[in-house]
């Protein structure tokens, strides 16, 4: 079977430590173009993964002239519509990592954009693929709960705000905990319910962590003046179907 040629859109921490490592193990992949705007990142991450004649590019749209299948998209949440867009308009199939967007209209084009040029978007949303979550989907399926009318979404991380990278940068991430950890059991619980069709939403946020100094974090302390995101969110959803 023919090899996936791939192209790599940010070589930070995530690309580093999950995507790439997986991509080389499963055999499946080329590692051929790696892109990052600190171009020595990118360079060390093609010696680290990258097959011999790897390029390397600080500018993703000279990465998508080259002939790639697929182009991961692992960078800060603000440019994943914008290079996930760019990559499908290009003809290439896209792995984008989560959250989709920092905003709903961002989304919608990206699917839109997905739909028009028929190319693959996929999401980083793996815990779809844990044992457990499958059980409880075929369960769902199956109707063995019965009708599901209330689910809960909860995330929670003690004492662990990540301090590395731009977590606590409000331009480049787009929101803190909510859009981070809590999006996945967003999705997972609206994947189990297959309903996707929201009448309404009211929620709240809230910034009550970011001044302290007595922090006793877990990855380090973090710098007041940087934390510009919120630190808890609560919401509640009402489904069109009545959930």
């Amino acid at each position: 079977m023919r090899k996936l040629r791939a192209g790599i859109v940010g070589c930070g921490g995530i690309a580093n430590g999950k995507h790439l490592p997986a991509m080389q193990k499963s055999g499946l992949y080329e590692l051929v173009a790696f892109c990052d705007i600190i171009i020595e990142r990118a360079q060390e991450t093609k010696e680290k993964f990258g097959t011999e004649d790897a390029k390397v590019f600080e500018d993703y749209r000279e990465l998508l002239k080259e002939d790639l299948d697929v182009v991961y998209v692992t960078t800060p949440n603000r440019s994943h519509a914008e290079i996930s867009i760019a990559a499908m308009e290009a003809g290439r199939d896209v792995m984008c990592e989560k959250p989709m967007a920092k905003n709903y209209a961002e989304a919608q084009k990206m699917v839109e954009t997905a739909e028009r040029t028929h190319r693959v978007l996929n999401i980083a949303y793996q815990n779809r693929y844990r044992t457990d979550s499958l059980y409880l989907k075929e369960m769902c399926k199956s109707d063995e709960l019965g009708e599901i009318y209330f689910a809960k979404a909860h995330a929670l991380r003690r004492r662990a705000v990540p301090t590395w990278g731009v977590f606590l940068n409000e331009e480049e991430q787009g929101g803190g905990p909510l859009i981070d950890i809590g999006t996945h059991a967003l999705d997972l619980t609206l994947w189990m319910m297959d309903n996707y069709e929201v009448q309404s939403v009211t929620g709240a946020s809230f910034h009550k962590l970011s001044d302290q100094t007595d922090q006793g974090n877990a990855f380090g302390n973090w710098d007041p003046e940087k934390f510009c995101v919120e630190d808890s969110a609560f919401g509640f959803i009402r489904m069109k179907m009545g959930q």
